[in-house]
């Protein structure tokens, strides 16, 4: 065998966050020794992995083709070695969730999660469902759960639980009392919603599609909380997941109103990388999402 796995372990690292030097400091090596052996590892093969530029380094056609079996290779040496340490009591799962499933329910499963596998240390990492995306093809995460579709040839899509979204106002707001809004009242309305791209922005526009142009959108925010607080202070109507507005409108500080022939219903999906391998614990996170544990 002419590489090492260290050799692996470099090549991932530089792939992962297209820098020799952020590299060398994710694995605690000098700059220069890291350079050095990615220079050996692509010369030993006669290949070039990467494409180069004074700022970064690249993956190329043939580096990106070799990244999810070395990511295999890695992870079954490391299997291997926790096997022969015994290491079983130190597992590790990481789970990507955007924010609204980070914010109102990937804790949840994770307390449930933790009563029955102890053993297991989960690491939740929250952002956009883009951002969740990018984790989940850049072999950051095992698992992601996000609000989007998404359609990639590295990655696997299942559909996880349905999920709703609500138009709401504040409790004061003058439409607070119509028992159904028509097509004239939301574009009589002042809109503010999550940002373009978004899953929920998604939703919203599919939904909206044949009055989206003319509606007054006077805010885009990046945060259900900062929408939120944004209606109860009465700059306009609102649209999230249904989740992500219950206890407010259960309190009774945010109403919901209900549309006219407006269905926004959607699914919230679990998003894995194709090549690679699911885990003893990743497939015990699964079974709980779905129900079939516990």
């Amino acid at each position: 065998m002419k590489y090492t796995l260290r050799q692996l372990e470099i090549f991932l690292a530089v792939a992962r966050h297209q820098s020799i030097s952020l590299a060398a400091k994710d694995l605690n090596m000098s700059q220069s020794a890291a350079s050095t052996a990615l220079q050996e590892f692509e010369k030993r093969y006669e290949l070039q992995l990467f494409e180069r530029s004074a700022k970064r380094v690249r993956l190329n056609q043939q580096g990106s083709k070799l990244r999810a079996k070395a990511e295999r290779l890695l992870n079954e040496a490391q299997d291997f070695e926790n096997e022969l340490l015994n290491y079983e009591q130190q597992e590790q799962l990481r789970v990507g969730a955007s924010l609204t499933i980070g914010n109102y329910l990937a804790f949840n499963y994770l307390a449930r999660f933790n009563q029955l596998y102890p053993e297991v240390k989960v690491d939740i990492r929250v952002g956009s469902s883009p951002e969740i995306i990018s984790k989940v093809l850049n072999f950051e995460v095992d698992i992601g759960l996000i609000e989007a579709e998404v359609h990639h040839k590295d990655l696997t899509l299942s559909p996880w639980r349905p999920d709703n979204m609500l138009v709401f106002c504040a409790a004061d707001h003058p439409m607070a009392h119509c028992t159904e809004l028509t097509d004239k009242d939301l574009l009589k309305a002042e809109w503010i919603l999550r940002e373009p791209g978004s899953a929920h922005r998604q939703t919203f526009d599919k939904s909206m599609s044949d009055l989206l142009a003319k509606l007054n959108i006077r805010a885009e925010l990046t945060h259900n909380e900062a929408i939120k607080n944004a209606v109860k202070a009465g700059l306009g109507l609102g649209c999230l997941s249904e989740i992500a507005v219950a206890d407010e409108i259960k309190l009774g500080s945010l109403k919901a109103l209900p549309l006219k022939k407006r269905p926004m219903r959607r699914h919230f999906n679990i998003v894995k990388q194709r090549h690679s391998a699911t885990s003893k614990a990743a497939e015990r996170w699964l079974e709980l999402c779905l129900n079939k544990v516990g």
